[in-house]
């Protein structure tokens, strides 16, 4: 039957645990500073520079639909796709649609960004991060500068985020959170699932981002 669907496998654990722990350090990491938990906050950043360098690696070694070769497309076939936005149609993208990925690429980019200043960044009072002193105090105030600037980005690509999923939701009647959560996602019956990767290497690449960063801190 032409019709008929299955539940494919297009999202391997560990990149959805990336997506929520991040989503939910991002978080925290507002409120930490928010209520001055400085510690809290810093430790906040640490795990989640932890986890960017992990999916680095990942986007190379991991599941296909993990792989930035496999799911970032040219800028205008995200723009070609975004197009279609207001069309109800199924569901046939394995992974990160055109414009998806890209918003992936973006989202990385300003966490990396902001983990990065946030090491060498001080709020003038008690606190700096433990390379502010390797890169001297004027340096120290510009990276403090980009470091809250760069949130204000974070915040407004989340919320684009956002947007776009209760897009595809309302509009085109797809929903994008349930496989995210579950790993699995209904697709015609004659489409080939992805190849996922076991999530056992995922153990040892995140033991070594874990390593870097601990280097990285303790160094200062």
């Amino acid at each position: 039957m032409s019709g008929s669907t299955r539940l494919v496998k297009v999202w391997d654990a560990p990149t959805r645990l990336f997506h929520w722990v991040v989503a939910v350090l991002v978080g925290f990491s507002w409120f930490s500073m928010h209520e001055s938990w400085m510690q809290l906050h810093f430790l906040s950043g640490y795990t989640i520079l932890t986890l960017l360098l992990f999916r680095l690696v990942w986007g190379f070694v991991g599941s296909d639909t993990a792989r930035f070769a496999r799911f970032l497309k040219s800028p205008v076939a995200a723009l070609r796709h975004l197009r279609r936005i207001g069309r109800r149609e199924p569901d046939r993208e394995i992974g990160h649609n055109a414009a998806g990925g890209w918003m992936v690429l973006v989202l990385l980019a300003l966490l990396l960004v902001q983990t990065l200043t946030g090491l060498c960044a001080n709020d003038d009072i008690m606190n700096e991060g433990p390379l502010a002193h390797v890169v001297g105090k004027s340096w120290s105030n510009r990276l403090s500068n980009i470091h809250s600037i760069n949130f204000t980005l974070i915040e407004i690509a989340i919320a684009l985020h956002v947007l776009a999923v209760l897009a595809y939701a309302v509009l085109k009647r797809q929903d994008l959170v349930r496989p995210m959560v579950t790993g699995r996602k209904r697709l015609p019956a004659g489409m080939r699932g992805p190849w996922i990767a076991s999530p056992w290497l995922a153990i040892p690449l995140l033991a070594l981002a874990a390593g870097v960063v601990a280097l990285l801190v303790n160094y200062a």
